[in-house]
């Protein structure tokens, strides 16, 4: 994880989470561009971060499902890896018995990418 006192405005535990952002396996400098990111949009927030063991890859609970997409399709075009998206059923809205979702977004880099 890199430096976060440079991202501490980026954290709240007050707030759920929508997203879940899996980036595969950890890469200092997307974990960086993720967090510029998140930086310059200033309305969505990491609710709680996950390191997996021997740097196998990083968790963002983020507060926006929307900007965990966009950032997807960010990602994909930078640095040229692949992107999965699933969706959980969460609950259902007792007013109107809409279903509401929380979105996993995988990013992996390519093992190309790794290597060089």
């Amino acid at each position: 994880m890199p430096n976060t006192s440079n991202y501490d405005s980026l954290f709240t535990s007050n707030r759920g989470y929508q997203a879940i952002l899996q980036l595969r396996p950890y890469d200092e400098e997307v974990v960086e561009f993720v967090m510029d990111e998140l930086k310059s949009r200033g309305n969505v927030f990491i609710t709680k971060v996950v390191e997996l063991k021997k740097n196998m890859g990083i968790d963002l609970y983020l507060t926006s499902q929307n900007f965990a997409k966009t950032l997807s399709n960010m990602l994909k075009r930078r640095f040229n890896g692949e992107i999965k998206i699933t969706r959980t059923l969460y609950s259902v809205s007792k007013e109107n018995t809409k279903k509401i979702y929380r979105l996993t977004v995988l990013f992996r880099l390519n093992k190309t990418n790794l290597l060089s």
